[in-house]
C-alpha cells in the first residue's frame, strides 16, 4: 500500500462519554472496520518559537493557522521511520504534507544540523516554514491511544477516537515512555471525523439521536493552556 503523504480533508471533534463512544461502535459495524494500525499509541513533539507564536496564533481562531510537529506510531529508536508533518488550516479545511524519515535523520534536520536527506517539494515547504519561524524547537511531547476505523467502501472517510492524552515539556523524544500531564477530562474519548466531503447519513441520524454535536479542541492548544502558559513568568515576552 502507497504511503500517503498530502492529505486535504474536514477534521470534526466530539468529545464523548464511553457510552456514546461503545453506541457508535456498535453502529459503525456496517460500514466501517479497524484500519491497519489498528489501536497505536501515538507520539507526538510539536515545535514552536521561544515566544509560542505558532500556537498562540492558533488558539486566536485565525481563518489560517498552521503547525509543525514530528510523529511516531510506535516507541522509536533511530532506525525507526517517523513522520515530519506540516498541518495548516483554512477555512476549516486541514491540509497536511507528510514526509518519512529515519528518527536519526529528522532529529538532525529539524535541529538545525544539516539539510533535509529527501529532496522533494514537502521537503522545500518544510525547509521555507523552518526558515521563515527561525526559533523553532521541540514545545511539546504529547502522546495518545488512539483507535482508528476507515470505511469499507474503500473511501477516505476515517473516524478515529483518542483518550489517555498526556503531554510534557521535558524528555521531548519519540524514544522515550509515556507519561505526563492528563488532557481530557475523566470518562472522556475525543472522536475525530476525518473526510473530505460529507458525513454519511447513517452517522448524521446516529449523531442526532445521541445528542453529539461539534466541539472545537486542540490537543497543543490544551497543552499550551494546561502547562505552558502557567508556568511562564510574568512579564515574559510575547512578540
Amino acid at each position: 500500500m502507497a504511503m500517503q503523504t498530502v492529505f486535504k480533508r474536514y477534521e470534526l471533534k466530539y468529545m464523548l462519554t464511553p457510552v456514546q463512544k461503545d453506541r457508535i461502535l456498535a453502529a459503525m459495524q456496517p460500514y466501517m472496520e479497524s484500519d491497519r494500525y489498528g489501536r497505536t499509541t501515538i507520539r507526538n513533539i510539536y515545535y514552536d518559537t521561544d515566544s509560542y507564536r505558532l500556537i498562540r496564533r492558533s488558539i486566536e481562531k485565525p481563518t489560517y493557522k498552521e503547525k509543525l510537529r514530528v510523529r511516531s506510531y510506535s516507541k522509536a529508536n533511530a532506525e525507526s521511520t517517523v513522520f515530519v508533518e506540516l498541518k495548516k488550516k483554512y477555512k476549516h479545511i486541514v491540509y497536511k504534507r507528510r514526509l518519512a524519515l529515519l528518527e536519526r535523520e529528522a532529529v538532525q534536520w529539524l535541529y538545525g544540523n544539516g539539510s533535509c536527506p529527501r529532496n522533494t517539494q514537502i521537503a522545500k515547504e518544510i525547509t521555507y516554514f523552518m526558515e521563515y519561524y527561525e526559533t523553532l524547537r521541540p514545545s511539546v511531547f504529547l502522546a495518545y491511544d488512539r483507535e482508528a476505523y476507515c470505511s469499507k467502501d474503500g473511501s477516505d472517510f476515517r473516524i478515529t477516537f483518542d483518550d489517555t492524552i498526556l503531554c510534557r515539556q521535558s524528555d521531548c523524544s519519540l524514544g522515550s515512555e509515556i507519561y505526563g500531564v492528563s488532557l481530557l477530562e475523566p470518562n472522556k474519548v475525543l472522536m475525530e471525523i476525518k473526510c473530505a466531503g460529507g458525513i454519511p447519513i447513517w452517522l448524521i441520524h446516529l449523531l442526532s439521536e445521541q445528542q453529539i454535536y461539534k466541539t472545537s479542541y486542540s490537543k497543543y492548544g490544551a497543552a499550551y493552556q494546561t502547562i505552558i502558559f502557567p508556568g511562564r513568568k510574568e512579564g515574559a515576552s510575547f512578540a
